[in-house]
Formats: C-alpha cells, sequence, structure tokens
C-alpha cells in the first residue's frame, strides 16, 4: 500500500536536511522504535507496536538506497520481521524536503507491504495511523532535537561500543565495524489507540444497524406473542 504524509518543522532547510538524514539522532524520535546497532550505512534496530494486548516486536533494518544533499531527496528502505515468526514488514519510503517560510516542509511517500497481525488494519487506517505517527515523530523531532540544533555536538562515543563479537562473520563482514548503541527501550505504539477515530468511524455505522434490526425484531416478536394471546 503508498502512504503519503507530510510534516513542518522550523528550521532551515540545510539544518533540517542534515538533522534528519542522521538516522542515529532522529532514531529516538521515531515511536516504537530502538537503534541498537550501526555498520557502515546499515542501521539495525527494532520496532514495537501494540494491537490490543498484544503486542509485536519487529526486528530489522534500514539503510539508504538514495540520497541527493543538493536536491534534498532521499529514499530510504527498511525491512522487519516479527521476532515470533507471525509476520514481516517492508517498507521504501521516499523523503523530499522543501524550503518554506524559514522553516522546512517534508514530503513523505511510503510504499509498506505488511503481514500479520498488524495487516488487519486497511489502508484507510493505516493512513491515519501513519499520519498521527509522524505527527508525534515531528512533535518530538522538534522539542528535542532541532531545538539544541545550534549547539548540537559530536555524538557522544561513550554510549556506543564495538560489538563484542570475534572473528570473521558469516558473510564476510569485519565484526569490529559494528557499534553497538545503548539508548532507553521503545514503548510499543498502540495501533489501536492510533486508529482509534478511524476504526470508530467504521464500526459505529455497523453498531446502529445491527441495533436496529435487534430492535425491529423485537417488535415484531412482541407483537406476534401479543396476537397469540386470546382475548
Amino acid at each position: 500500500m503508498e502512504l503519503k504524509n507530510e510534516f513542518r518543522v522550523s528550521v532551515p532547510i540545510d539544518v533540517a536536511w542534515a538533522v534528519l538524514t542522521d538516522l542515529e539522532r532522529v532514531a529516538p524520535c521515531m515511536p516504537g522504535a530502538e537503534l541498537q546497532q550501526v555498520e557502515g550505512d546499515e542501521y539495525r534496530g527494532i520496532v514495537k507496536v501494540k494491537v490490543g494486548p498484544i503486542t509485536a516486536q519487529y526486528k530489522g533494518s534500514a539503510r539508504f538506497i538514495e540520497k541527493n544533499d543538493d536536491d534534498h531527496r532521499a529514499v530510504l528502505k527498511a525491512e522487519g520481521r516479527d521476532t515470533r515468526g507471525q509476520g514481516n514488514a517492508s517498507a521504501t519510503v521516499t523523503a523530499l524536503a522543501t524550503p518554506d517560510d524559514g522553516g522546512t516542509v517534508v514530503s513523505i511517500v511510503t510504499e509498506l507491504a505488511i503481514t500479520g497481525k498488524v495487516a488487519q488494519f486497511g489502508r484507510s487506517i493505516m493512513a491515519d495511523i501513519s499520519a498521527k505517527m509522524l505527527g508525534e515523530f515531528a512533535d518530538k523531532l522538534e522539542a528535542d532535537v532541532l531545538s539544541q540544533v545550534s549547539v548540537l555536538a559530536p555524538r557522544d562515543q561513550a554510549t556506543e561500543e564495538p560489538s563484542p563479537l570475534n572473528g570473521p562473520a558469516s558473510d564476510g563482514r569485519d565484526p569490529s565495524s559494528v557499534r553497538t548503541i545503548h539508548s532507553a527501550p521503545a514503548e510499543p505504539v498502540d495501533l489501536l489507540g492510533a486508529a482509534g477515530g478511524s476504526v470508530l468511524k467504521r464500526v459505529v455505522p455497523v453498531l446502529l444497524v445491527v441495533g436496529l434490526f435487534l430492535l425491529l425484531w423485537r417488535r415484531s416478536r412482541r407483537r406476534a406473542d401479543e396476537d397469540r394471546i386470546p382475548g
């Protein structure tokens, strides 16, 4: 499914773009996301979501497959799998930033493929969920990162350490190039809460129809019972 969203931040485009394409800085701002490792241009972590009483955790990776700093356009490819083996998700995210009266508008088009529990939501509900999540992301980004952009320092190297793995990796990569990122555990995204309005819009009409049907059925039964009673 294709999802289209847009958000605005109140900093100039060059500043916003430098921060937005720094996944280590912005990952903590995304609801449910927790960055765990970085190797080269690949970022690995988990995304936690909750559907009612059920919590799912997608473990996967993301990397830029295209990034044009002159045009302020980037394409991110992300893939994840439910750690319980009950579904997977993949997304190709295209972001385009444009200047807007001293601030920056970021337009995002997401090609999303998903299976498992989360797939029960239709496109319109997923669109509402993504819009709400992106709004929360933009608010947190502006409050926690962009508000301090003038004093941004290099990342605290104390929060990163080489992976303890020894010897060559099975895929030939050098394990010493893997950096572990220590961050606070992410809170799961409550999808039912995020989709509340959309769910109600669909459920309420159905409930009204069912309620009306039951009311008419009870009235017809009552009249039939009255007709059977001798005068």
